[in-house]
């Protein structure tokens, strides 16, 4: 009889716990006339509560630690970067781990985030590494990484035709290799739209997005203020600033740098992105339009709290998805932006090792 009570004050103690760190088994949204629930009976951990770190239960605890203190614990050196010059004269890079691989073992390409680089980019190369044991190669945008940016053209969500020139080169220099992708926040942007601009017609076995926007018109409107302003000022300094020889031609510059928000920025620097007006700019770009023509497997984890790709923007899509028989949806209740930290002392990226999980049950 004691050993009984004992276990109950136990269970009820767990749940107490859970129910104030906002512990909850994932949502998954995805179609049933599809593969997607065979995929997902391979995936324990989605069938088990995610359990955040908890002193990150708090959304902005959780990205201030993600952003600034976790991002500066890692210790990864790139094997090579690769400078590639693009057909218009452009400048991108391809950041490789693990080229001493043997020659056929999968390479995942990772799209980073909006401002991402070498070393923002460092934990989720760790990562998806140590889980799966096989190649990364972080495809850098132009401007990103300090890289010189010779042509006045850069874009928030990057340019398909860039990465199709990425991916062509990762080919040549591993011809037999699987390819996987990985976009994370902004990176989700240019991953969706490169898959729904292909269609079949693509390298990449499978792929997943974290935390995207989803809809790149309306998606900056749901960010949380204080964000879109520190974020804003980023970008400045990330792409502007350290290039104004190269943007003098733009004449829409001074318009640009008058905007105090990301949603302001995204509408006003079309020029700078190589188009003459915001039509053109968002027809080219916003991965919505081709959304549903994705026909590889997809993974996309969002988190309820998430402060800057808000869980608002992927509610208008959701009976859209739950018709594509290649897409699952997974939501968390915490997690915040990027972060899905669990652990308590030792605290691990859950998300890496879904992606990792994901991705290994499309080997051949």
């Amino acid at each position: 009889m004691r050993i009984s009570t004992l276990n109950k004050i136990k269970v009820l103690g767990s749940e107490w716990i859970d129910s104030v760190i906002g512990a909850e088994q994932p949502k998954l949204y995805y179609s049933p006339q599809g593969q997607s629930k065979k995929v997902l009976e391979k995936l324990p951990q989605l069938q088990q509560k995610y359990r955040p770190t908890p002193w990150l239960s708090n959304s902005h605890a959780h990205l201030l630690y993600f952003d600034v203190i976790k991002k500066r614990t890692i210790q990864l050196e790139y094997d090579r970067i690769d400078q590639l010059t693009m057909q218009d004269g452009g400048v991108t890079a391809v950041a490789w781990y693990g080229l001493a691989l043997p020659p056929e073992t999968p390479t995942i390409i990772i799209l980073h985030t909006i401002t991402g680089n070498l070393a923002s980019m460092r934990e989720l190369v760790r990562d998806l590494h140590q889980y799966t044991g096989w190649r990364i190669a972080l495809c850098l945008r132009r401007g990103h990484s300090d890289l010189p940016l010779p042509v006045p053209k850069m874009s928030l969500f990057g340019f398909t035709s860039d990465l199709r020139e990425q991916v062509t080169y990762i080919q040549q220099q591993f011809p037999d290799s699987p390819l996987y992708a990985v976009g994370s926040s902004a990176g989700t942007g240019l991953l969706v739209r490169y898959l729904g601009e292909q269609g079949f017609d693509t390298p990449f076995k499978a792929a997943f997005a974290l935390c995207p926007g989803y809809n790149t018109e309306l998606g900056f409107v749901n960010i949380h203020p204080f964000y879109s302003k520190v974020m804003t000022k980023k970008l400045f300094k990330t792409f502007i600033q350290p290039y104004l020889t190269t943007w003098e031609p733009v004449t829409s510059l001074s318009k640009v740098l008058a905007v105090k928000t990301l949603a302001e920025f995204e509408k006003s620097y079309f020029e700078l992105a190589g188009y003459p007006d915001y039509a053109s700019y968002t027809q080219a770009i916003n991965p919505i339009h081709v959304f549903e023509n994705i026909k590889i497997p997809l993974m996309v984890l969002n988190s309820e709290d998430d402060p800057v790709c808000h869980i608002k923007n992927f509610y208008p899509y959701k009976s859209v998805i739950e018709r594509m028989e290649n897409v699952i949806v997974v939501t968390t209740k915490k997690g915040s932006h990027c972060g899905f930290y669990e652990g308590i002392t030792q605290t691990r990226s859950w998300a890496a090792k879904l992606m990792a999980d994901y991705l290994k049950l499309h080997v051949d």
